[in-house]
C-alpha cells in the first residue's frame, strides 16, 4: 500500500493508515516531526521498506535496533520493528542506546544491519532513524533514495521468517570496549555535560572507569530537556559548559548530544574549542604516534588540516570532503584514513584507534589519553599551540526543505561567477571556490567562507574563518551573507556573530 503524504493527527486514518511526509528522507538518514509528519503505521511501513531493501541487496536478514531516550522513541521503535519483522527480518533489540552503541552492536552481535531510532541533536518533537548495512558505514544518498522509493511507492514486500529477540548486555560490552584497561596516570577533573539526554546513562560511568573525577552537569535522565536541548554545537550548551568549568576549576568540559555520536569541548579557561580545532589538536597527537597518516575534514572545518606545520612535519595528509556523518564515514574508509573530523562534533576514529564510526564517548576516551600523554600541558596550552585563526560558529539561516537545494544551486553559481569575474570578497582576491558540498570560497591568504544546505533541517549552513583577524572574519561573513540575501526565501539565522 502506498503511504499517504500528509499526516493529520486525531483522525480515524491517522491510527489506521501509513502516512509519511516525503521530506523526511534526508541525504544520509531519516527525520520527521512526530506526529505532524509521520504516524506509527508510517514507521511500520518504513520498517517494511528497510527490510525489503535488505533482501534486495542480499543482506542477511538480521538487524540490531536501538532507541534514544525520548518519551516517544520506544513507540517509534516498536512500530519500526513490527515492519522489519513483517519483511522477514530477525530483530535484535538492544534497548535504549546511544547511536554509537547501536553501531558497536553490529560488531558485538555480528549483525549485518543496524537501525537506530533517534532524533539525534534535533529538539523534542523530532524523530528519525539512522541505518546501515555495511559496518561501520550508514546509508548514504544512494541508499536513502532507494529506500525512499521502496517506501513511498508501496513496494515493501512482506515475507515469512521475521522474529524478535532482546539482546542483553550490549551497554556493558560497549563501555568495556571503550575503556579497556586504560586508567589515567595524571589527575584529571572533567565537567561531564549531557543535557539530560541519553548520554547521561553512559558518560559519567565512562569517566569514572578511567579514574577521571567527574563534575556532573545535567546528568539526570530527563526527556523533557529542562535546561537546554543537548547539542554541543549550540552556544547555549557550550556557554553552560564554560560556566561549569570556571565554577569548578575543572581541567576541561566535554559535552554530548542527544544520541551521543558528537562531542563538544571547553578548555580549562572556559574557551570553547570548536570540533574542527579540537580535531587538529588530536590529529597532531595521532600524527606523532602514526606518521604519514591521512586525515579527512569536512568542508565546514578549519584550513589548518592542510597548513598546520606540526601536521606537515609528521607527513600528515589532509582531505576536505562533504559534510555529513555518512559521507565522512565512507570517505575515511575509502581513503584508509586514520581519522575524520567534522566541525559539528562528529569524529570518525578508525583502526587502530576506533572502529570508523562516529562516537562521542570514543572521542572522550581519546582526549583523556591525549592529556595523559601530555601531563605537563593543559587543554588551553594545546589550544594556544595551534596557529591562530578566527572562526564563526555554525550559523543556520532558515530555508524550506523543498527550496533549499535550488536556492543553494543559485548561490553557488553566483559565488563561482564572482570568482570568474575576478571580483574580491572581504577585500581580497578569491583563490578558489570548492563546490564539493555547497561553495567554500577560499581567499588568497587561506581564509574562507562556506555556504551549503543542511542535510537534516530546513536551513542553509554558513561558516567563515580568517587566518588574519576577527575583522576579516566578520567581513567574509558580511560579504557571503550579502550574496545569501539576494535570495528572498532565506530567513533568519538561528545564531550569528
Amino acid at each position: 500500500m502506498i503511504p499517504a503524504s500528509t499526516v493529520t493527527p486525531n483522525t480515524w486514518e491517522f491510527l489506521r493508515d501509513a502516512m509519511i511526509a516525503p521530506t523526511g528522507f534526508r541525504e544520509y538518514d531519516a527525520r520527521w516531526k512526530y506526529p505532524e509528519e509521520i504516524n506509527l503505521p508510517g514507521m511500520t511501513a518504513l520498517g517494511l521498506g528497510l527490510g525489503t531493501q535488505m533482501h534486495l541487496r542480499g543482506i542477511a536478514p538480521v538487524i540490531a535496533v536501538g532507541n534514544d531516550y525520548r518519551d516517544y522513541s520506544l513507540s517509534i521503535k516498536n512500530a519500526l520493528m513490527l515492519g522489519l519483522m513483517q519483511a522477514g527480518i530477525k530483530v535484535l533489540d538492544i534497548g535504549p542506546a546511544l547511536s554509537p552503541m547501536a553501531y558497536f552492536a553490529q560488531f558485538h552481535l555480528d549483525a549485518p544491519a543496524v537501525a537506530m531510532v533517534t532524533a539525534s541533536h534535533n529538539p523534542n518533537g523530532w524523530t528519525g532513524v539512522k541505518m546501515g548495512f555495511e559496518r561501520p558505514l550508514t546509508h548514504g544518498p544512494e541508499e536513502m533514495a532507494e529506500l525512499k522509493s521502496i517506501v513511498l511507492e508501496g513496494r515493501g514486500q512482506p515475507r515469512p521468517g521475521g522474529a524478535y529477540e532482546f539482546a542483553p548486555g550490549v551497554r556493558e560490552a560497549y563501555l568495556d570496549d571503550l575503556v579497556g584497561d586504560f586508567r589515567m596516570s595524571r589527575p584529571l577533573k572533567v565537567v561531564c555535560a549531557t543535557g539530560n539526554g541519553t548520554a547521561s546513562a553512559f558518560a559519567p560511568e565512562l569517566f569514572a572507569r578511567m579514574g577521571v573525577e567527574v563534575v556532573p552537569s545535567h546528568n539526570e535522565l530527563d526527556y523533557t530537556f529542562p535546561h537546554y536541548n543537548p547539542n554541543p554545537e549550540a552556544m547555549e550548551m557550550l556557554h553552560d559548559m564554560a560556566d561549569a568549568v570556571r565554577a569548578s576549576g575543572a581541567d576541561f568540559a566535554l559535552g554530548f548530544d542527544g544520541d551521543g555520536d558528537r562531542c563538544g569541548v571547553v578548555d580549562n579557561e572556559g574557551e570553547e574549542i570548536f570540533a574542527d580545532k579540537m580535531g587538529v589538536i588530536m590529529a597532531r597527537d595521532f600524527a606523532r604516534l602514526h606518521p604519514g597518516s591521512t586525515f579527512v575534514a569536512d568542508v565546514k572545518s578549519t584550513g589548518l588540516f592542510a597548513s598546520d606545520p606540526e601536521l606537515l612535519a609528521h607527513g600528515a595528509k589532509s582531505d576536505y570532503w562533504k559534510t555529513g556523518h555518512s559521507h565522512m564515514k565512507r570517505r575515511v574508509k575509502e581513503l584508509g584514513a586514520l581519522a575524520g573530523f567534522e566541525k559539528s562534533g562528529h569524529y570518525f576514529l578508525a583502526e587502530p584507534v576506533g572502529r570508523g564510526y562516529d562516537c562521542g564517548l570514543r572521542v572522550a576516551v581519546e582526549i583523556c589519553k591525549l592529556m595523559d600523554r601530555n601531563p605537563e600541558k593543559s587543554m588551553a596550552d594545546l589550544r594556544r599551540a595551534l596557529p591562530m585563526t578566527w572562526a564563526t560558529p555554525t550559523m543556520s539561516p532558515y530555508c524550506a526543505d523543498l527550496e533549499k537545494y535550488e536556492v543553494l544551486e543559485r548561490l553557488v553559481a553566483k559565488l563561482v561567477a564572482q570568482h570568474e569575474a575576478n571580483m574580491p570578497l572581504a577585500g581580497r582576491k578569491i583563490a578558489q571556490v570548492v563546490t564539493v558540498n555547497g561553495a567554500r570560497v577560499i581567499l588568497d591568504n587561506g581564509s574562507w567562507g562556506l555556504v551549503r544546505a543542511s542535510s537534516n533541517t530546513p536551513n542553509l549552513v554558513v561558516v567563515c574563518e580568517s587566518s588574519e583577524s576577527e575583522a576579516e572574519m566578520r567581513a567574509i561573513f558580511a560579504d557571503i551573507d550579502a550574496v545569501i540575501r539576494t535570495e528572498p526565501s532565506v530567513g533568519e539565522y538561528d545564531q550569528t556573530i
